[in-house]
């Protein structure tokens, strides 16, 4: 499996990695909304994890680039906010498959990347 994790705080981006790949996922990571279309436009991902509240670029950009690009992969958003803590990410970002705080436990994120991940071919 692989997957893309978009996030601006590179400890944070290392730690989630670091679990994922305990798990056998390949893992690439950006903490822009450059970065990211970039890696899109070059790579295949069956899951994204993306923060919503990047420092450079825009999150609901970079999910509407990877639904063109990559219209199979799932997206795991992550929030330090409550900004759209009522559901309302899913109609905005078609491709969103869970909506999780940023303070969730590492492992149960790779665990919930995983499940999403692996039902895309």
């Amino acid at each position: 499996m692989n997957v893309l994790i978009v996030e601006s705080n590179p400890e944070l981006g290392r730690l989630w990695r670091r679990h994922l790949e305990r798990l056998g996922a390949w893992v690439m990571t950006a903490s822009s909304q450059t970065m990211a279309t970039d890696i899109l436009a070059e790579h295949q991902f069956n899951a994204i994890v993306l923060d919503l509240m990047l420092d450079e670029g825009s999150a609901l950009a970079v999910s509407d680039f990877a639904s063109y690009r990559q219209p199979d992969a799932k997206v795991v958003f992550v929030t330090n906010t409550s900004f759209f803590s009522d559901g309302s990410i899913f109609a905005h970002a078609p491709n969103a498959c869970a909506f999780i705080q940023s303070a969730t436990p590492p492992g149960d994120l790779a665990e919930l990347v995983t499940h999403y991940g692996a039902g895309v071919a």
